[in-house]
């Protein structure tokens, strides 16, 4: 299978990170000078960071209301809410199940002889951003300038959602010309996508390398059971995802998973979503899935169908307790895995959103919010597994909404592997 050159390059990149982590993190005279050195380092990240966030709001904003003029009415965009919204609480369950059986198979915490924290006031997790009140509410714009420039996704698609609709319902020349307008910036905004893309190798590089220079690779020896477990954990939601995907979308589910086999890799390495969400976009497309439907099931998912996330919560919630030797029984379990379900609703906006989950769930259930401190230093690489999965995830799920919708185009299968096998465009 051939793979085009920013693939490749990113997969150099990752190689290198690791490799030159690993050196720095070796001949640093101390720890703080390993974190100093990771500091620059983070410099590459934090540049193809800014840049993705800098086309985040104006593309959302233009493919939703490109996507929803072009609907007409409001029933098109219940049906293909309420589809996408089904499939989004059922991958859910399915994920937050699939990590209460392994971390109760595996017991990734048994057995853990590390000296245990006595508090954890030094997370500053702001568990208060989980009260349902306030984020219902937060979902509401005050501002759509003020969203745009929080990078606040439901927002955006709440105010979409009112315009696009509006545009739809207006015939007049001026209404026709601007929704032309918008298809117009949906194009111009995945060109600059395609400019930006070519930074991804030197993000993922800045990203690996700082991660491995500041915590070394003797912490993935420490904690190699509880990664073992949570990758085994995440393979098995993948085959589930995949296998569901096959049953709506049949063979092209494989097809599927060659186009977005880049945004995967690049939300593997940088451990942001954001950082793929353009790319992923473009490749869904490609796939032959309609801009309305991509425009709104793909920020809908972003915010509602963190599979790899939830399933997270439940693994690291049950880590924990065993690494405490607290006893849960089934039924507390169960109990948990439902207030997970709620709980980890929106939790894409709120910083360090697992963690804050799983911080404000612990003490329902007896369980030490301390505990977290346990895993604070691998964190990185256990995101990287979630941000990975959860851009699976969605593209699944934007693929499969569109098949029910009927909204996916016809691909030669001979003419998609030729484009796949060319690099991308403008790279010498």
């Amino acid at each position: 299978m051939k793979m085009n050159r920013l693939t490749t390059w990113i997969g150099c990149a990752l190689v290198l990170g690791v490799i030159v982590g690993y050196a720095c993190n070796t001949l640093a005279a101390s720890p703080a000078q390993a974190k100093e050195i990771a500091s620059y380092f983070s410099i590459l990240t934090d540049i193809f960071l800014r840049l993705i966030k800098m086309i985040i709001a104006p593309l959302v904003f233009a493919t939703l209301v490109a996507g929803l003029a072009g609907m007409g009415d409001a029933r098109s965009v219940g049906r293909i809410g309420s589809r996408a919204l089904g499939w989004f609480i059922g991958a859910s369950f399915c994920s937050l199940f699939i990590g209460l059986i392994f971390a109760n198979v595996l017991h990734p915490g048994h057995a853990l002889n590390v000296p245990l924290p006595e508090s954890a006031a030094g997370l500053n997790l702001k568990t208060g951003a989980l009260n349902l009140k306030d984020f219902i509410t937060h979902v509401f714009p005050k501002s759509i300038i003020e969203a745009m420039a929080g990078n606040e996704v439901l927002q955006i698609l709440v105010f979409a959602l009112f315009f696009g609709l509006a545009l739809g319902h207006l015939h007049s020349q001026t209404a026709r010309s601007l929704v032309n307008t918008m298809d117009e910036v949906v194009h111009v905004m995945l060109k600059v996508t395609d400019y930006v893309m070519r930074f991804a190798p030197f993000g993922v590089f800045g990203a690996v390398a700082g991660a491995i220079t500041t915590n070394g690779l003797g912490m993935l020896v420490i904690f190699g059971k509880f990664m073992l477990s949570f990758y085994v954990a995440l393979a098995v939601l993948w085959l589930v995802l995949i296998g569901a995907g096959y049953l709506v979308l049949g063979r092209d589910v494989f097809r599927l998973l060659k186009l977005v086999r880049g945004p995967l890799l690049v939300g593997f390495s940088t451990a942001s979503s954001e950082s793929v969400y353009p790319k992923l976009m473009e490749q869904l497309e490609k796939f032959g899935v309609k801009t309305r439907v991509t425009g709104f099931v793909l920020p809908l998912g972003y915010s509602f169908n963190l599979d790899g996330s939830m399933m997270y919560t439940t693994f690291l919630a049950l880590f924990i307790a065993q690494a405490y030797d607290i006893p849960m029984t089934l039924t507390a379990q169960i109990t948990m895995l439902l207030v997970l379900m709620v709980s980890s609703k929106g939790i894409a906006g709120v910083p360090r959103a697992s963690l804050v989950v799983v911080a404000a769930v612990l003490p329902m259930f007896g369980l030490p919010e301390a505990g977290l401190l346990l895993i604070l230093g691998i964190d990185h690489f256990l995101d990287m597994g979630r941000t990975v999965t959860n851009v699976l995830g969605n593209a699944i799920a934007t693929a499969v909404v569109a098949k029910w919708e009927g909204a996916i185009d016809p691909v030669d299968p001979a003419l998609a592997e030729r484009e796949e096998s060319l690099p991308v465009e403008g790279e010498a």
